[in-house]
């Protein structure tokens, strides 16, 4: 998800735009100067620098690095996840289209049918190998999430990778070939044993971490009782509108699926 103000644009770029609003990466952490995003005047020359679109009439650019030995004073480097609530979710939101458009170069320096160097496309979000002509894009991975529900009841379960106590919806990735109606009834299966019909589709974001499509659907239980995956889900249980644990962060699809689904 973008902002509505935001027109997503792309061009490799050799020196900073003028008056840009700009998003400063070192690997994958996201540079902030007391609470605001990191002035580039302060730090070194970037490795990778690009244009990915205007805000409000802006050009916004991101400007990347593999990794910085010493950060200016005063800058500090925050997980993209962990920023949410640092800045407005505007540029929050925009932070995660960089951030994967820089995974992107970063992890695809080298072709992957003949193992020569890539080369980025200058106006266009792909690398090119120029000895066998294999182009690339981002990879965009979709993963089905699903919040079921039974009369009141939400069915909310939490991964071994949650921070401590949360619960969410189930999810899991799309296979190839699969729908994803199919995602659901296979997901929810493997991970929790249960059967579900009356799939709803709820609505769709893109989750920087490191490159997902989330797509939210609610469904209504049928049979079974809940048998958690091991390895894939530490626990898993049926919770009242009255006795929720702790929900995933505010700007994530899980958190608005399951508020969603409370206030009806």
């Amino acid at each position: 998800m973008l902002p509505d103000s935001f027109q997503p644009q792309y061009r490799l770029l050799s020196q900073p735009l003028p008056d840009a609003l700009t998003l400063s990466f070192a690997g994958d952490a996201l540079l902030l100067g007391e609470g605001r995003l990191a002035s580039l005047a302060l730090l070194p020359p970037p490795e990778t620098l690009l244009w990915i679109g205007d805000y409000q009439g802006r050009p916004v650019q991101v400007a990347g690095w593999r990794g910085l030995d010493a950060l200016p004073a005063g800058i500090a480097a925050h997980a993209l996840r962990g920023s949410y609530g640092l800045l407005d979710e505007a540029a929050w939101l925009m932070a995660g289209r960089a951030s994967q458009l820089l995974t992107f170069h970063r992890t695809h320096a080298y072709c992957g049918v003949c193992g020569g160097a890539t080369q980025p496309v200058p106006d266009e979000a792909s690398r090119r190998c120029p000895a066998c002509g294999h182009q690339v894009w981002p990879r965009v991975s979709p993963a089905m999430m699903v919040l079921i529900r039974r009369g009141r009841d939400l069915l909310l379960a939490r991964s071994p990778h949650f921070r401590s106590g949360v619960y969410s919806a189930l999810a899991g990735f799309v296979e190839p070939g699969e729908s994803l109606e199919a995602c659901a009834h296979r997901e929810t299966m493997e991970e929790v044993g249960v059967r579900i019909a009356n799939l709803r589709w709820f609505g769709s974001q893109s989750w920087a971490f490191p490159h997902s499509l989330m797509l939210a659907f609610e469904a209504d239980y049928v049979s079974g009782d809940i048998v958690p995956e091991a390895g894939e889900i530490e626990d898993a249980r049926w919770f009242s509108p009255e006795r929720l644990p702790e929900l995933p962060s505010p700007g994530s699809i899980a958190y608005r699926l399951i508020r969603a689904a409370l206030e009806r």
